[in-house]
């Protein structure tokens, strides 16, 4: 059997990883992984999190599965967070998961079984792991425009004409705040364009929010998922917790289920369950009951929420000096449009050629899209990278 196996693709940051590592160049930038680093490359610890995990260890006495779904005190702590009660919570059935990835694909692998018609229309372009999960499942899917190429900006016309081609049932993949691999987000007014198309074509919204707190704040990055998720009948949102509480090995997701009525909700739970018993039985519930201990903790929160927030305007000053630096080795304003983009990720809109010049003539590793982690910058990189990426023609 093994030997009929083929060969998978290689991951392309994986692999960008690997380049990077074996590069001797002391100068290197490493603007690929997406992960979040602070100014001394370090992936940090959040002073919350240690303290919760102490906490955890001297007063947790067992280490039994939870339920099928989780702890419920970590469902109802992070509904709150994401929702914030703008939603009746009878109406909502969720399931820990091992990461928002877990969420995302248990969401697919629900619309499948329930809907195995249905296309699911993704933004173009969309992270990675979205259509390779789809794919994987063989799923339909199809891509609706979004980045567009010359503003750096969002196609919003465009958006809204191919959405328009949707059928009733097809499930709308939107990312909440943040998005990624661009940076570009819809604002408010558009959100509520893109809620009355949802509603007028009777199309079911799964929102993806990976990234609450590192965009414009805690609360102005849950609107949008707030908004969609209190106007439609229906709705998926797969929340992850592996940034904004820095768990990311921890593997620590949500998956949201919205139903049209509360007297649906114990069907939708019931059918959540049985998803993650075929797929892996019980989620994993260290990183859960950290956020948990966090979140129903008023000290413990506000520190998260202070930590968090000097992590989101540390990106944001990046950001602004990148922009910055970038008139000034240009002479234009055509890179005002970092300053502009929110999260952890930029799309500069640069052709593969030239990343891979980046790579090889400045040592600056990016993914081939042109795709780079504004958090993987401190002060002293920011003038490097602003004047190899003038300098290599971008």
């Amino acid at each position: 059997m093994l030997n009929n196996l083929k060969p998978q693709p290689a991951d392309k940051i994986l692999a960008l990883m690997a380049l990077y590592r074996d590069d001797p160049r002391p100068t290197k930038i490493d603007l690929g992984v997406g992960v979040y680093k602070n100014a001394e490359g370090v992936t940090p610890v959040m002073r919350a999190v240690k303290e919760a995990e102490r906490r955890l260890v001297e007063e947790q006495t067992s280490k039994a599965y939870v339920a099928l779904a989780g702890d419920p005190a970590y469902s109802n702590a992070m509904i709150e967070l994401v929702l914030n009660n703008v939603v009746d919570r009878g109406r909502i059935a969720a399931v820990a998961t091992p990461g928002g990835t877990g969420a995302v694909r248990q969401a697919f692998e629900l619309i499948k079984g329930v809907s195995p018609d249905a296309t699911v229309w993704v933004s173009n372009p969309t992270w990675p792991n979205h259509v390779s999960i789809l794919n994987y499942l063989g799923m339909n899917h199809t891509a609706y425009r979004y980045f567009d190429g010359e503003t750096r900006g969002v196609d919003f016309e465009g958006m809204i004409e191919d959405l328009a081609g949707a059928s009733a049932g097809d499930v709308v993949l939107l990312h909440g705040c943040c998005h990624n691999p661009t940076g570009a987000n819809l604002n408010q007014t558009q959100w509520q364009t893109v809620v009355d198309l949802l509603n007028e074509k009777g199309l079911i919204p799964m929102i993806d929010i990976a990234y609450q707190g590192f965009g414009d704040g805690l609360e102005e990055d849950a609107a949008a998922t707030r908004l969609v998720a209190s106007s439609v009948p229906e709705c998926l949102i797969a929340a992850s917790c592996s940034k904004n509480f820095g768990v990311y090995r921890e593997r620590t997701g949500l998956l949201m289920a919205i139903s049209e009525d509360a007297g649906n909700t114990a069907v939708t739970q019931g059918n959540l369950n049985h998803l993650n018993r075929q797929n892996f039985s019980f989620p994993p519930d260290h990183g859960a009951r950290v956020v948990t201990t966090i979140l129903t903790d008023d000290a413990l929160r506000a520190d998260w929420a202070a930590e968090l927030e000097d992590t989101r305007l540390g990106m944001l000053r990046l950001r602004e000096q990148l922009a910055s630096e970038l008139q000034r080795a240009s002479g234009s304003d055509r890179f005002g449009f970092l300053a502009q983009h929110r999260g952890m990720f930029s799309r500069l809109g640069a052709s593969a050629d030239l990343v891979e010049r980046l790579r090889a003539e400045h040592g600056i590793y990016m993914v081939s899209d042109s795709r780079l982690n504004i958090a993987g910058l401190n002060e002293t990189t920011v003038p490097i990278l602003a004047k190899a990426i003038v300098d290599t023609g971008i």
